[in-house]
């Protein structure tokens, strides 16, 4: 399968060049031993559980988490049976705190996916125990091409940009059509600083009702 192949056929109907370089390289690093996260075939994960037409809120992270049995394709999430990482654990408490849940149900955020929350990193790769090392593969031009897809489309998205990194996406969004949520990283060394009592979950669906929009279903 070629890298083109390999890209999800709906996003492909709205990006009709994807920049698919950094893929490659992933392969070449895999062929030169590396171990690379998401594991093989989920680098696109998030855009095959949120096709275009699909698209209600993005969520942007910055690079996948780097150690084993976390890494699954989606910003943020980690699979059920994997301990939540830190910015994951305060995402949950912000989440429940702003739901009225006693405890979240799951560590596993794909129902949001597939609810239309499309969870997009940054950089779409990361080599075992370096973050970040894959910043200079070229993904940012790819997602950047994502984000510029989603501002195009024709149904209101709640844009949720949380830490510096997202927030200066803010450039390709339209906020005549769309709604921007910018706030602080629920990484513990800002989650403190705005982050908590956000509630960026009940304030995207009172925002999109604004514009006569659906609310989206947060249910995990």
């Amino acid at each position: 399968m070629t890298a083109f192949e390999s890209f999800p056929e709906e996003w492909r109907r709205v990006i009709a060049e994807p920049f698919l370089t950094p893929l490659e390289r992933v392969h070449e690093a895999r062929d030169n031993g590396a171990v690379v996260y998401p594991p093989e075939g989920k680098i696109f994960t998030a855009l095959r559980l949120t096709p275009p037409q699909n698209v209600r809120a993005v969520i942007l992270g910055q690079d996948p988490y780097h150690e084993p049995e976390q890494a699954m394709g989606l910003a943020f999430a980690v699979p059920q049976t994997t301990k939540a990482p830190p910015s994951l654990q305060n995402i949950l408490k912000e989440y429940c705190a702003d739901m009225g849940l006693a405890e979240a149900p799951s560590s596993d955020l794909t129902a949001w996916a597939r609810h239309g929350v499309l969870l997009l990193n940054t950089l779409l790769s990361v080599e075992e125990g370096k973050p970040l090392s894959h910043q200079k593969f070229g993904w940012q031009k790819l997602t950047d091409q994502i984000l510029e897809a989603c501002n195009n489309l024709p149904q209101t998205i709640a844009f949720i940009l949380w830490g510096r990194n997202a927030i200066e996406k803010r450039r390709l969004i339209d906020e005549q059509r769309h709604i921007v949520i910018a706030g602080p990283h629920p990484s513990p060394l800002s989650a403190y600083r705005g982050f908590f009592g956000s509630k960026p979950f009940t304030t995207a669906n009172r925002m999109l009702a604004a514009k006569g929009a659906a609310p989206i279903d947060w249910t995990l």
